[in-house]
């Protein structure tokens, strides 16, 4: 059976969905939970991997801080984002102070930074807040056709 290996944002199971029905509202074998909910996983290092590296589903993250202003700025924009984006990537967000081993592998210097992931492998980078209709055509324009 082919397609593609979807991981579930409550519980980081792999699904195979079909290519054409990435869309259709698919749910998690193992939990339940929606595949695409519209919004960001919160990303961890129990489940970064999973969706960065184990996954066919290209990863936008945005690398943040609690303390830092215009990542509380950028927050609304970026959820926004998945909305528009899913289910063409997975949208995840990596708090760096809580996380800074996965911070430090990637190189994070400056806060927010947004990394796009395909197949565990870095695409695109770009640092800096951005409004939700700026974050989808970067977002578009770097994603893997």
């Amino acid at each position: 059976m082919s397609g593609l290996i979807v991981r579930c944002p409550a519980c980081a199971t792999a699904n195979r969905v079909p290519a054409d029905r990435l869309g259709s509202g698919g749910k998690c074998g193992r939990c339940g939970a929606a595949l695409f909910q519209g919004e960001p996983v919160t990303l961890t290092s129990s489940n970064f991997d999973a969706h960065a590296s184990r996954s066919d589903l290209p990863l936008l993250v945005d690398f943040w801080a609690p303390w830092c202003g215009p990542c509380r700025q950028m927050a609304p924009a970026f959820a926004s984002a998945a909305a528009s984006i899913e289910p063409a990537a997975r949208l995840g967000k990596l708090d760096t102070e809580a996380e800074q081993g996965i911070a430090a592998r990637y190189g994070i210097r400056s806060i927010p930074t947004m990394i796009l992931f395909s197949h565990g492998r870095e695409i695109a980078r770009q640092s800096g807040a951005m409004p939700a209709a700026t974050i989808v055509e970067w977002a578009r324009g770097a994603l893997p056709r």
